[in-house]
């Protein structure tokens, strides 16, 4: 029987940027777990409302927008 992992725990609603610089992102659900273990996040670029994935590991680096 295949073990039930649960996904992270992520700061929906928080307004992120990719990297110091990057465009600001807000933060959505995650949507599963890569064979490698880590998760996708679907997150929402703020200027432009644009849907994407983005891997957990990578967003909980990235710094709260100002």
């Amino acid at each position: 029987m295949p073990s039930i992992i649960s996904p992270p725990t992520v700061p929906v609603g928080t307004i992120k940027t990719f990297g110091a610089f990057g465009p600001k992102y807000q933060v959505g659900e995650p949507m599963g777990q890569l064979a490698d273990g880590d998760w996708i996040i679907r997150v929402t670029l703020v200027e432009t409302d644009e849907k994407a994935e983005y891997p957990c590991t990578q967003l909980i680096k990235d710094p709260d927008a100002e």
